[in-house]
């Protein structure tokens, strides 16, 4: 799952995508690259310790996503997520030829998300998060994080379900670095085979986040080794789905994994992703 963020204060990328062309063209390399899904983001999510988060009108988050939306599924049929908490701006993507719900609130910020799942059958992810993203690093101690997190996991299954969501169309996802410290984030991608338990697919959001390069005593732009090395490490320990930034990096680690583990879920007939140069 690539992350494509058409936000100016986004974590890592912020500011790179704005504008809808810049945005679109950036989708189709990383599809190129090797991308499963498209994650398009137009509210940034950051902790604080990435300086002062903006919220922006439902109006303009739907004025930053649907047009790249459209303009990818012109030209792919690539599935396109959208990272968003608001119902209306779900409905809009969907919509414009989105396929898939990424909700990091698990619909507990806007209830009438359930609602624009259901009737749309729609996919979902459903994350944990404690808090809201201005606060949720304030409080990170947990008498039981992984139980916990797979019990809010459980219990968000439980109600979409309830609310007319195809179990099936569910992915979950506990939520790296909201809400949890370095040691906490450790644990989870340690003890991710926790959540198959809850019978769907695992997302594992890790990309450049800050325990990552924190941990190595590096900068914000030094982390993409640890994110590779997380990358892979969740998936030997059961991650299905993992969001990122660095596509062509992650996939070919990815393969050799696959490959030394004499599993390979790749077609081997299809060749290996070539970076730009300048990626390289």
């Amino acid at each position: 799952m690539a992350i494509l963020n058409v936000t100016p204060d986004s974590f890592y990328d912020g500011g790179q995508y704005q504008q809808a062309d810049q945005a679109i063209e950036r989708g189709l390399k990383i599809v190129a690259e090797g991308a499963d899904v498209l994650d398009i983001g137009g509210q940034s999510s950051r902790p604080p310790l990435y300086g002062e988060l903006i919220e922006v009108s439902a109006a303009q988050e739907c004025a930053r996503v649907v047009p790249v939306i459209e303009g990818i599924r012109r030209q792919s049929d690539v599935p396109i997520s959208v990272d968003t908490t608001r119902a209306l701006v779900a409905r809009k993507a969907l919509d414009a030829g989105a396929d898939i719900v990424n909700d990091i609130s698990a619909f507990t910020d806007d209830p009438d998300m359930l609602d624009v799942v259901a009737s749309t059958g729609a996919a979902l992810v459903l994350m944990h998060r404690r808090g809201r993203p201005q606060t949720m690093q304030t409080n990170t101690r947990y008498e039981d994080l992984l139980g916990e997190v797979l019990g809010f996991l459980t219990d968000r299954v439980d109600e979409a379900v309830a609310g007319g969501v195809i179990k099936q169309r569910l992915a979950v996802d506990p939520g790296l670095g909201f809400g949890k410290d370095t040691a906490g984030n450790l644990s989870l991608i340690r003890h991710v085979d926790v959540f198959t338990a809850l019978g769907r697919p695992v997302v594992v959001g890790a990309s450049r986040k800050s325990f990552i390069w924190k941990s190595l005593g590096l900068q914000a732009e030094e982390a993409l080794e640890g994110s590779i090395a997380v990358a892979v490490l969740a998936a030997a320990r059961g991650a299905h789905i993992l969001r990122v930034h660095d596509v062509v990096e992650t996939v070919r680690a990815l393969r050799m994994a696959e490959l030394v583990k004499g599993a390979s879920v790749w077609d081997r007939s299809r060749p290996a992703p070539v970076a730009e140069p300048s990626q390289s």
